[in-house]
């Protein structure tokens, strides 16, 4: 049974009141719905950040690694590996009994340029990077399998309008990468559940695209499990019928539907970038960056009612979503802070720079 309206402001009590929780996290409300989750960095799950071990354990069921296991921290040099975020990461996701997600095995930001070219500066044959695909995912699904129960096999393969983004990877190996890529990930764990991930999939054309992609996949008797749909929204946009409609084009597929970066950009934009193309970068100035101090109370309303009508709908549709993951632990480690505009005060997530559920006003 779907949980009421009243227990949807659940939310609302959670995140903005005065009285943080003292024994349920969002996780128990919504244990009976999907898993919670939140990408966390290398020192949140070290232990040198104290404070994130009650936050973790207290609120989420799903830990997804944000940047510690993409291709340029975990593999930085061709033959060498660096895997103590990695070991950290899966270790602390562990001792929570929580869902493990990996992100990400193949994507075309944050990828040293060796992958692609030899030691002349030329690029490689479909041959020789095809290998060092599936040297990659052997080594880093290999070394975690059975103790990561989720990964982000492909991540961003699409532009807006549906059409293949041009990244080395395509370029080099043609459209079938993702395929390779996925077969390579479920040989090397096949426990382990698949997923393809990407920004804007609201969008009708780069869903379908993307539908029509995973589709293929397993027409070919190649396993996809589900689509991350990254939950990458502003305060007004997109609105919730364009959200629903893409939920329920995956699910009627036959895919797992995962809101897998969900953060609400509070600031103005120097234009309508949506999604998360981290090839967009705009110096700072104080048109961008009017909040550096705090946020005014009509934002913080705002951001309050978007965060309950978002769990709203994602409640409807708890049947089709298995998981909703918050991308960043609290404000200060928003990657918004520095996209689309550098050297920002953001304020998209649940928790404040001081790791403090927010507390702007009193809900009475």
């Amino acid at each position: 049974m779907k949980r009421s309206l009243n227990l949807i402001l659940l939310i609302s009590a959670f995140v903005f009141s005065c009285q943080p929780p003292t024994e349920k996290g969002l996780k128990d409300e919504f244990q009976d719905e999907f898993f919670i989750g939140v990408a966390v960095n290398g020192r949140q799950v070290n232990g040198s950040l104290p404070k994130a071990d009650s936050l973790l354990n207290l609120h989420f069921s799903s830990l997804t690694s944000e940047n510690g296991l993409k291709w340029s921290n975990i593999h930085p040099k061709e033959g060498e590996y660096a895997f103590e975020f990695g070991d950290n990461y899966v270790r602390k996701g562990e001792e929570m009994n929580a869902f493990i997600v990996g992100h990400t095995l193949v994507w075309h930001q944050q990828v040293p340029t060796w992958v692609f070219q030899d030691q002349e500066g030329s690029f490689l044959s479909k041959e020789e990077l095809q290998d060092r695909m599936n040297e990659h995912i052997e080594t880093v699904v290999g070394r975690y399998k059975g103790r990561i129960d989720g990964w982000d096999v492909v991540n961003e393969a699409f532009e807006d309008d549906g059409t293949w983004r041009k990244t080395h990877w395509y370029l080099i190996l043609g459209e079938d990468y993702i395929a390779e890529a996925f077969k390579k990930a479920n040989q090397e764990d096949p426990k382990a559940e698949l997923y393809y991930n990407d920004y804007n999939v609201w969008k009708p054309e780069k869903c379908r695209a993307i539908l029509k992609m995973a589709q293929n996949l397993r027409e070919q008797g190649i396993r996809i499990d589900g689509i991350g749909m990254q939950g990458h929204y502003r305060l007004d946009f997109p609105s919730l019928d364009q959200i629903e409609a893409a939920i329920l084009d995956i699910h009627q597929a036959g895919f797992q539907v995962m809101i897998t970066e969900l953060d609400v950009d509070v600031l103005p934009r120097p234009s309508d970038f949506d999604g998360a193309d981290l090839n967009i970068s705009i110096e700072d100035s104080e048109i961008w960056n009017p909040y550096t101090d705090s946020l005014p109370s009509a934002i913080q309303e705002k951001l309050k009612n978007r965060y309950i009508s978002l769990f709203g709908l994602f409640s409807k549709h708890s049947d089709k979503i298995s998981r909703v993951t918050f991308w960043g632990l609290h404000d200060g480690s928003s990657w918004l802070n520095n996209w689309p505009v550098r050297g920002r005060t953001n304020y998209p997530l649940l928790f404040d720079r001081e790791l403090n559920l927010k507390v702007p006003f009193n809900n009475d």
